[in-house]
């Protein structure tokens, strides 16, 4: 997910893993930072403890650049909205 869309949008990608046990630390909670696995665009967190769309993510990032939010795979329509072109 990350690389696709750090090459479509001008974006810097920082990923930090650590060992779980290294979340779990008073160290940890005292930086103020989302509980893992977590995903933050700027200083907006977009998931934290559990998984996201991919969606989800390029709206927040497209949000951060200030650019138009893209639409859902699909157009946004539900199945008879896709097949009805409505």
């Amino acid at each position: 997910m990350m690389p696709s869309l750090g090459t479509k949008y001008d974006i810097d990608i920082e990923v930090n893993s650590r060992p779980k046990a290294e979340y779990l630390t008073d160290e940890y909670f005292a930086l103020d930072l989302p509980v893992a696995p977590a995903i933050m665009v700027g200083n907006e967190i977009v998931t934290e403890g559990k998984d996201v769309d991919d969606h989800t993510v390029e709206v927040a990032i497209c949000r951060h650049l200030g650019l138009p939010e893209p639409e859902p795979e699909g157009g946004g329509k539900g199945i008879l909205g896709r097949v009805f072109g409505k």
